[in-house]
């Protein structure tokens, strides 16, 4: 088995609440920089800066995870990773279907910008990113694995936009392939105080709206390669894969 270092919670300027800095070239060389091994890019709500970001990390020997962080209709983050451009392509076509239609306001919650591999503007979302499809989480969850995706939710201990905040507790029945925490948490702490958690794996990541945060934290994932499946079955501790949370960088 090899160690791999992964920041799996990556947000670009196409998300309001990301700064400008957060290019794909950017976010790619800082993780570079940063020795990681896998990014995911996990904007609010839309797919539409995954692949440039992916061919520009394969140039420099980086696995993109691709996917997004979706708001269900509770007001739950969720991260969401695809494995194909068909099937990245397919949950685009579902998030433009259940997102709202109200108008971002650029003044209020920023720029929603798509940007191409030299960073010149290739498309702006004129819809406020930021806001609740009208999906729920379970159906959210069985879109995402009917095309073969991974369903994480986000932030699991947060007081915000998390399973516990909106729902106050982590349903029994919940079908994730794992949770993830912040960094103010450990999946100790977690599940001593929820019972119906003791069964998941933990990863925990940046989060990162600013080029400085990208790693600052990672999850460790043993296995043999970067494959999704592999990444899979680490999540689900198959075979000898696991993965290592609670590892923090604050040094960068």
């Amino acid at each position: 088995m090899k160690t791999f270092r992964a920041d799996l919670h990556v947000h670009t300027v196409l998300s309001p609440c990301g700064d400008l800095e957060m290019s794909p070239v950017n976010i790619v060389d800082r993780a570079a920089e940063l020795g990681l091994d896998i990014i995911g890019i996990t904007d609010h709500n839309s797919t539409r800066q995954c692949e440039v970001t992916r061919r520009l990390a394969s140039r420099k020997g980086i696995k993109v995870l691709c996917g997004a962080e979706v708001t269900t209709r509770e007001e739950a983050h969720c991260l969401a990773f695809f494995e194909t451009s068909e099937t990245l392509n397919d949950f685009q076509q579902f998030l433009d279907k259940h997102l709202p239609k109200i108008l971002n306001d650029v003044d209020k919650f920023g720029y929603q910008l798509a940007v191409d591999e030299e960073d010149n503007i290739m498309y702006e979302e004129k819809y406020l990113l930021i806001s609740a499809l009208d999906i729920s989480l379970n159906d959210l969850e069985q879109k995402i694995h009917s095309l073969n995706g991974i369903f994480i939710p986000a932030h699991v201990d947060k007081s915000k936009f998390s399973l516990t905040s909106q729902l106050g507790f982590i349903p029994p029945d919940l079908n994730a392939d794992a949770l993830e925490l912040s960094k103010f948490s450990t999946p100790e702490t977690f599940k001593k105080n929820n019972p119906f958690a003791q069964h998941f794996s933990y990863i925990q990541n940046s989060d990162a709206h600013y080029i400085e945060h990208l790693g600052n934290v990672y999850t460790c994932f043993e296995m043999e390669s970067r494959s999704f499946e592999e990444i899979k079955m680490a999540l689900k501790g198959l075979e000898g894969r696991k993965v290592f949370t609670s590892v923090k960088t604050e040094e960068h």
